[in-house]
């Protein structure tokens, strides 16, 4: 009886043991974060401007970023209203979700979207100096731009990319400027750092 119950127990031990070998482990997820610098060309309401912004967040399994991002215009554009020229200006903010491609090719492709608000100001164009930047309305809005990037890996750490994206803005009510105006396409160059 004590025989029978050993070689059980050896047997119960032996399938354990060839159990715990042969089971898949579990693959931990990747987890790294990265940053981004962009500056590009776009439209707002038919005049050039140049946009600059900056984003980041965290990077899951080298496949989908979560993070956050904000844009400005650089420069300022004018427009005529009822007669009395003013200075416009945006910037947005906003969550920002991303996919990559392949993220270890040399060559890779992303796609994702911003999601967010901003605010649209509009400013007196005055001929002194002191007050040339003088605020007289702000307008908020809500925004969506998603974009699509080629990126190009050149270290570890670093990647440069070009962009297409596509401004939807919603809900300004500016007399100024119309919503239609401010939505437009643009192409953009930037640079990534981060853990990839």
């Amino acid at each position: 009886m004590i025989k029978n119950l050993l070689i059980v127990a050896l047997l119960a031990v032996a399938v354990n043991t060839y159990a715990q070998q042969t089971a898949p482990m579990k693959k931990s997820a990747q987890v790294g974060a990265y940053g981004t610098f962009s500056t590009g060309f776009t439209s707002v309401s038919g005049h050039l401007s140049v946009i600059t912004g900056v984003s980041g967040g965290i990077f899951l399994n080298k496949k989908f970023m979560i993070g956050a991002g904000g844009y400005t215009m650089a420069n300022m554009i004018k427009i005529n209203k009822t007669g009395i020229d003013r200075n416009w200006h945006i910037w947005y903010t906003g969550g920002v979700f991303e996919y990559v491609h392949h993220s270890d090719k040399k060559f890779h492709w992303t796609a994702g979207t911003l999601i967010g608000g901003g605010s649209l100001s509009e400013r007196l164009v005055m001929e002194d100096e002191k007050d040339k930047d003088k605020v007289v309305d702000r307008y908020g809005f809500f925004v969506v731009e998603p974009f699509i990037n080629a990126e190009l890996n050149i270290n570890q750490h670093i990647r440069l990319f070009a962009a297409g994206k596509y401004r939807q803005i919603m809900g300004a009510g500016s007399g100024g400027l119309s919503n239609g105006g401010m939505s437009a396409p643009g192409l953009y160059v930037g640079i990534k750092a981060g853990r990839f």
